[in-house]
């Protein structure tokens, strides 16, 4: 585990990976960046959910790209997942995004983008806040328990409506759930060495 978590911290971050990606945007135009960045999984909202490969293809880039900056990065054990927040800014518009990064052969590549307006003008960060799993189970050798599941009331929609994921670790797990008006609600858990701890929960309204 020592040679994994010190390769881990040798390796591009993702907030590394969010600044490069942001950096493309500008450079290179907002649609493309976020399919050279992409899953081919990933999931995007407008506001119900979309996979990014479908929305993406053939999308002429924005005259002006949305600017970003990660404030915090929720990160697990081994380093190879990440979900990074922060500000966006673009045509005097202004809120917080979250991306859910996954470290794969290839490089670092985004499964989840979503934001919202519902916090603006946000500072932009200096230096994000890191935010690292606990790699300590209760017991030695003891398997980490995937995160909390949507309860039978929360995931009452159809399947396309609400997805999870967690890193290969277990120490960090999302949800989200995308409700018939458009609201999508976004949960993040963090292993603390004894249970998770739910670090965000966000309830974006839809626009």
């Amino acid at each position: 585990m020592l040679l994994v978590l010190i390769a881990a911290a040798a390796a591009p971050t993702a907030v590394d990976a969010e600044r490069a990606f942001a950096r493309d945007a500008q450079r290179m135009g907002q649609w493309t960046a976020f399919a050279r960045y992409a899953d081919k999984d990933a999931v995007m909202f407008t506001p119900q959910a979309v996979w990014a490969r479908d929305f993406l293809k053939g999308r002429k880039n924005l005259p002006k790209a949305v600017q970003w900056w990660p404030a915090q990065s929720i990160v697990s054990c081994d380093g190879r997942t990440a979900i990074n927040s922060g500000p966006w800014r673009v045509n005097g518009r202004s809120g917080e995004f979250t991306t859910v990064w996954q470290r794969q052969k290839q490089g670092w590549r985004w499964v989840y983008d979503g934001g919202d307006d519902s916090r603006p003008n946000l500072p932009i960060p200096k230096q994000p806040k890191i935010v690292r799993a606990s790699c300590n189970h209760k017991a030695p050798g003891a398997p980490i328990p995937p995160p909390p599941a949507l309860t039978a009331k929360q995931a009452s929609t159809t399947p396309t409506d609400n997805g999870r994921g967690q890193s290969a670790d277990k120490t960090l797990g999302w949800d989200w759930k995308v409700q018939a008006n458009g609201t999508r609600l976004f949960r993040t858990y963090l292993w603390n060495g004894r249970s998770y701890r739910l670090i965000l929960d966000q309830k974006i309204a839809a626009k």
